[in-house]
């Protein structure tokens, strides 16, 4: 496989930093560049923040597997030939256990999302699925924690991306008229401590402009002198899924006293500026949604149910933050979903494109009175959930399944479908002995004799009950793909 029809990928690499170099020199010969430049630099140097937006590779996906495999070509997977799921049209996914995945190389994973696309190279240039700028009004969103599928040796977790990668051949791609959206439920560090650690670290807290979180990032990952970037890893994630169809996201707190900035105390008075950046970071590498924690209570809104610690954006500089990511990124087609908000327009007037709190979808006749009365807004919806971050693992399959179905299916037309929200453990069930919740809450090392092998069997349910109920989740995905 050749870039740019005669430049061999290892070639490619010098090439573009002489043209990085080029444009850097062009930079400084402009005078409009150098004030603006250096002002801008100055402030950032003033609050030391580091957000410059995404200089990395261009071709990020495509260094990453010259840096896993030392070339090129791109070879047909034979196991994903033999576990493939057929829809009855181009949609297709891996039907392999996900604790085998896990088990894969990263190699192995991206020949599998190539041989499922019939294509076998990684385009040079990867756009996101295009489902229109309200593509977020009525996405499903599926939201999974990078740390508890991170490879863990002894006290560290590390590769969670990388993980993460492994696992997009068994999540279903987007449908004909709707996005499947995968939302990271942790991409910045957490407060306090070195993260790649195992311990009682909460994923609602997070330490704003101290890099990418080394749970997710490998340390490894070097060819020849070329060293893959934090911010590259990110970016070639985001690529892969969205080859895969998939549109994707990440989790963000809103609560003061749950955020730090490069180790400080975060202050709404002072940091705002720092956490727009922090948001139009994550944008610029690649996300096409963000997952506000705690949104509803924005303008000290129910008080009554917040969890969380210390004070939340006011009612008009949550518009502010809203309005700011959007014409920073020059993304229109940014999703913005709000924790627990129902349909009332306060939430819309806030900028946010979705929200998960009306009901469960346990009543399908419930989720179809929801979907007429929302039907007439093309902006913004509130939808059912299926599981959240809360989810203590009590729902059985027969739930979980039931829910899907109705969340799936309480329509009358997919274009004003209502949003949908779930979890990891609502397609990959996990082990009886977690959850949802306690994940979110702490890391830990799951593995029985220190292997690395145990320790991924026992992030899952491996029961054939819980390998029936996948497959009986992947035929409601099925059905969903053809509508």
């Amino acid at each position: 496989m050749e870039i740019n029809n005669n430049i061999q990928l290892g070639n490619y690499y010098s090439s573009n930093k002489i043209a990085n170099k080029k444009n850097k020199d062009c930079q400084n010969n402009n005078p409009s560049f150098n004030a603006d430049g250096m002002k801008n630099l100055a402030i950032y140097n003033k609050a030391k923040i580091n957000f410059k937006g995404y200089h990395g590779d261009k071709q990020p996906a495509k260094k990453l597997f010259w840096i896993l495999t030392g070339r090129n070509e791109i070879y047909k997977d034979n196991e994903t030939e033999q576990r493939t799921y057929h829809t009855g049209c181009e949609k297709k996914w891996v039907t392999t256990n996900p604790e085998d995945l896990l088990k894969r190389t990263p190699e192995q994973a991206i020949q599998s999302i190539c041989t499922l696309n019939d294509n076998y190279e990684i385009p040079s240039y990867i756009l996101s699925p295009n489902y229109g700028d309200k593509w977020g009004r009525r996405a499903n969103y599926i939201e999974i924690n990078p740390r508890t599928i991170a490879l863990t040796q002894g006290d560290e977790k590390q590769e969670g991306l990388l993980n993460m990668i492994k696992l997009l051949p068994a999540i279903p791609p987007s449908s004909k008229s709707y996005a499947n959206c995968v939302v990271l439920s942790q991409l910045y560090p957490t407060k306090g401590g070195n993260d790649n650690k195992i311990g009682d670290r909460s994923l609602y807290t997070v330490d704003l402009h101290s890099g990418i979180s080394p749970n997710l990032t490998s340390r490894t990952l070097e060819r020849n002198g070329e060293r893959m970037g934090d911010d590259e890893q990110v970016k070639a994630f985001n690529d892969l899924a969205h080859i895969r169809g998939l549109k994707t996201g990440i989790r963000m707190p809103l609560s003061e006293g749950q955020m730090t900035v490069q180790g400080r105390p975060f202050n709404w008075d002072k940091d705002e500026k720092a956490f727009i950046d922090a948001c139009c970071w994550a944008v610029e590498l690649g996300f096409d949604s963000i997952f506000f924690d705690s949104a509803k209570h924005v303008g000290d809104y129910d008080m009554g149910n917040y969890c969380g610690e210390g004070r939340i954006p006011n009612y008009q500089q949550m518009q502010y933050i809203t309005s700011q990511i959007r014409e920073k990124t020059g993304r229109n087609d940014i999703s913005i979903i709000g924790e627990k908000c129902t349909d009332d327009s306060r939430f819309q007037n806030l900028g946010y494109t979705a929200g998960n709190d009306w009901s469960k979808a346990d009543d399908f006749n419930s989720v179809m009175h929801e979907y007429k009365k929302q039907r007439h807004n093309d902006d913004y919806a509130a939808g059912p959930v299926i599981s959240d971050d809360n989810d203590w693992g009590e729902l059985n399959f027969e739930t979980r399944l039931n829910r899907i179905k109705n969340a799936f299916n309480g329509y009358e037309d997919i274009s004003y479908r209502l949003p949908t929200y779930m979890q990891m453990a609502d397609i990959f069930p996990l082990s009886p002995y977690t959850n949802t919740h306690e994940q979110m809450m702490k890391s830990e090392n799951r593995s029985t004799f220190g292997d690395i092998e145990s320790g991924y069997n026992n992030i899952f349910n491996t029961s054939s009950e819980a390998y029936d109920y996948r497959m009986n989740v992947y035929k409601e995905f099925a059905n969903s793909i053809k509508q």
